[in-house]
This record gives structure tokens, C-alpha cells and sequence, in this order.
């Protein structure tokens, strides 16, 4: 490249790009530019999405937002301390499937080899693409050009010869940019960049390779990796090494398994009852439950998390002795979880049912470990639900224990639900 300053958001002219044919392509503060389509008045300004009525935490924040230091996942009083004149907005999910969809149907109009991350991003390999569409970098230009056409949205696109760097490349060329890194500049590229910016380093490990003195990705690719193991262990240490040579060998899959399948809800209002809880976990399993139906999944293990008024936040695991897919079994789990955490009386900002351990077995038929004779008459009514929420919508048929129960909407990203993005556990 012409242009050797990595972290701007302009392409450098490309000698040679043909090597670098995997993109990254993310959607910029994708809730907040889709709810900006509704309110233009707004651009401009710092716009989150989350938070409505001063509870949960950020969904999504402009750049303008980004400025002040407000960030996602930031609890939302802080971000108004932060940005007093923060402009709030509820999200809607239905909003961000139709784009998403609009979006990843741009993508295999180019590729049949797309991978979504989640909703927002996806890997792409341009390589059998090239011929049609011209070089990565033209393929990379035409995507943000149809995006932006057909949505109105916004994306940045990392370009490169292996997924880690193509993120990478996205992520620096952000906001609404474009980097392409050939395979024969990607060293260069990583050994600039601080050592945070590699996959699997946190703050904790950060600390700990910074007191090594090991401070960039320069610093680790030089380090033998029997002294990395001392520092991060055995497994990540030939990893982090790898990648800091640029060496990747990941293909794009496009069919991600996906890992956990979870719901969970912050309230406006602490809750302090028992039974309301109680109430709510079984509405996530009944939830879970039908998801994993639907995907053709069972769980081995049912998790939940509990976030108190002081923001601790508790998790709980169980397995199950036989996998499953039913919305009582999975709450009858959860509950057990449930009962040995909270005491009536204690406030609860967030309560949350995970299903994990996923496996292929969706045909409904899993035995539980409370009620094994009744399993099938069970399964056969959740199956019934199923059938009765497609058809009609989802209070058609729901346990009497949830009748007259209001649904909420989940305040931590003012949304539902946040499909398709893999879970690696209940944070």
C-alpha cells in the first residue's frame, strides 16, 4: 500500500490485493442509524439505543454519543453523567431483522460464502467472486455502495487474507470506512497495533502481559511461547503467537452452530417478589424452549443470571440429565437455580434463562428428570403452542400461570431479543 497509516478510514492505492479476499463487513451503530432513518431531526446529535426511562444499559450508541465516552453495555445513568443532553430511544427489533435481512441478502447476491456473526457484521469470501465483480477492494466499494442504496445504512469493511485481520480492518476504518490489507502488509499492520487489539486478550490478561513488559502485537510475536504460557496458559498461547504472524487459517463457515440460546429482561422497577420472578423465568423458558424447537435443538445445561440493585450480577448452571427442549423442564431447572439464589424481598434489577450444551435432537421426545410418564403429553402441548404462535401470534396459547402477565420489553437494550449473535455465556 501506498498509504502506510493503518488507522485512517481511506484506502491506500493497492498494488496487489488479490490475496486478500476475505471481508468483514459491519453495519455502523446499527440501531442507532436505523432508528435515525425514522428521526433525521436527530443526526447529528448523541442518539443511544437502550436505557428508556433512565434504567438498563446502552444498546447502541452514535459516534457523536461515542465522543463523550458514552459506550455499549454502559449503564445508563453513567452515560447521562457522561452526556447530560443524551437523546434516548427504545428499540425495535422487528426494525433491525427487516434491515438485517435486507443487508445479508446484499451479500449473497455477491457470495454464497457468508458468515454471520450476528445481526450487524458477517464474514464474506470474495475469492470464486472476483471474476464476476473485479478485485476485493472494487467487491468491497459495490457492497457499501448497494448497502447504503437500498438501506440507507451505513458499513465499514475490513478487506484482508484472514478473518482476524479483515475484523481488524473493519474496526479501524471505522466510522462508514474501507481498509484493505494485502497479505504481504499484514505483519506490518499487526505488529503496530497495541496488544489489546488481539482476539481473547481482556483487561485481566492485558494486565498481565503489560507486566511482562509485553505491551504490542510487535512485543508478543517476539515473546517464546513457553514464556506466553506462563502468562496465558498452554492453549492460548500458540493461538495469540499465531495470530500475531498474521497466522489464521479459519475458513468462512456458513453454517454456524449456534452456542447458547438465551432471554432475559431488566425491569423499569426493581423486583423484590418472588413469585413475580418466578413468574418471568418461566416465560424466558417458555420462550427458550420454543427457540430451540424451532432450530431443532435439546440443551444439556439450563443457566441463569441474576443482577441485583447494586449491579452484582449472579450466574447459575445445571445439568440436566437428559437434554431437552421442553419449556417446563427448562423451568423447572431454572427454578430450582432460582429458589436456592433469591430470597423474597431482595431486589432484582435482571433476570435472565440461558440454554446451553446444544445439540441436534429437535424432534421433542427428550425425557425429563421430573415428569418422565407425562414427557409426551407435554411436549405434544408445547408443540400445539408452537403451531397456535405461528399461526396467530405469540399470546395465542401460554401456561395459566403467565395469564394477564404484560410482556416487557428487555430495558438492558430496549429490545426483546438479540438474535442470530452466539452466546459464549451469561456475562
Amino acid at each position: 500500500m501506498s498509504k502506510k497509516d493503518f488507522g485512517g478510514r481511506i484506502v491506500g492505492e493497492v498494488a496487489d490485493d488479490t490475496t486478500a479476499t476475505i471481508l468483514h463487513v459491519d453495519m455502523d451503530a446499527f440501531f442507532v442509524e436505523v432508528e435515525l432513518l425514522d428521526r433525521p431531526d436527530l443526526r447529528g446529535k448523541p442518539v443511544v439505543v437502550g436505557g428508556v426511562g433512565g434504567r438498563g444499559v446502552v444498546s447502541s450508541a452514535s459516534y457523536e454519543a461515542r465522543a463523550f465516552g458514552v459506550r455499549s453495555a454502559m449503564p445508563i445513568g453513567q452515560a447521562l453523567r457522561l452526556c447530560p443532553h443524551l437523546e434516548m430511544l427504545p428499540g425495535h427489533m422487528h426494525k433491525y431483522r427487516d434491515a438485517s435481512r435486507v443487508v445479508m441478502d446484499i451479500f449473497r447476491e455477491i457470495t454464497p460464502l457468508v458468515e454471520p456473526l450476528s445481526i450487524d457484521e458477517a464474514f464474506l469470501d470474495v475469492s470464486g467472486a472476483t471474476r464476476l465483480f473485479g478485485s476485493p477492494t472494487e467487491i468491497a466499494k459495490m457492497i457499501r455502495k448497494r448497502v447504503l442504496e437500498r438501506t440507507g445504512l451505513p458499513c465499514s469493511v475490513g478487506v484482508a487474507a484472514t478473518k482476524f485481520v479483515a475484523k481488524l480492518a473493519s474496526g479501524k476504518s471505522k466510522p462508514n470506512g474501507l481498509l484493505v490489507i494485502p497479505e504481504q502488509d499484514t505483519v506490518g499492520f499487526l505488529h503496530r497495533l497495541p496488544i489489546g487489539a488481539m482476539w481473547g486478550v481482556g483487561d485481566v490478561t492485558e494486565k498481565r502481559l503489560h507486566d511482562r513488559g509485553i505491551h504490542t502485537v510487535f512485543d508478543l510475536a517476539h515473546t517464546p511461547v513457553p514464556v506466553l504460557e506462563r502468562v496465558v496458559g498452554k492453549s492460548n498461547a500458540g493461538r495469540l503467537s499465531a495470530l500475531a504472524w498474521g497466522r489464521d487459517p479459519r475458513s468462512v463457515q456458513v453454517e454456524r452452530a449456534e452456542k447458547s440460546v438465551s432471554h432475559e429482561q431488566t425491569f423499569e422497577v426493581d423486583v423484590t417478589s418472588h413469585a413475580e420472578l418466578e413468574r418471568e423465568i418461566r416465560a424466558q423458558a417458555d420462550a427458550v424452549g420454543a427457540r430451540l424447537r424451532k432450530a431443532g435443538l435439546v440443551a444439556g445445561t439450563v443457566a441463569i443470571k441474576l443482577r441485583w440493585s447494586s449491579f452484582e450480577t449472579l450466574t447459575r448452571q445445571m445439568r440436566l440429565s437428559r437434554a431437552s427442549n421442553t419449556g417446563l423442564t427448562l423451568f423447572k431447572a431454572a427454578k430450582e437455580l432460582f429458589d436456592e439464589a433469591h430470597r423474597e424481598g431482595q431486589a432484582v434489577r435482571l433476570i435472565g434463562v440461558r440454554a446451553d450444551q446444544l445439540a441436534e435432537g429437535g424432534d421433542g421426545m427428550a425425557l425429563t428428570l421430573w415428569d418422565e410418564h407425562h414427557t409426551d403429553e407435554w411436549d405434544a402441548a408445547e408443540r400445539t403452542i408452537d403451531e397456535a404462535t405461528d399461526k396467530f401470534g405469540r399470546d395465542a396459547l401460554r401456561p395459566a400461570s403467565l395469564l394477564g402477565r404484560r410482556e416487557r420489553r428487555d430495558r438492558r437494550t430496549g429490545l426483546s431479543e438479540r438474535p442470530n449473535r452466539p452466546s459464549q455465556g451469561l456475562e
